[in-house]
């Protein structure tokens, strides 16, 4: 598994634990790791369906 490939979860993960409303906000950098993250696997990030665009755990790495 790729450095990159690896990113995304460990964003995910500290986003949950940072714990409080404001762990898991979808800020310019936390779209752009993952964003950058799902580009190294040749993906793109895509807000899942009803997904709320303000939380990053609402994004997910899809095919193209």
């Amino acid at each position: 598994m790729s450095r990159a490939s690896l990113i995304l979860p460990a964003l995910l993960l500290l986003g949950a634990c940072a714990g409080g409303p404001r762990g898991d906000v979808a800020t310019y950098d936390t779209l752009k790791v993952a964003r950058d993250s799902c580009i190294a696997k040749g993906e793109t990030l895509v807000l899942r369906d009803a997904g709320n665009e303000q939380r990053i755990s609402a994004y997910e790495c899809k095919r193209k």
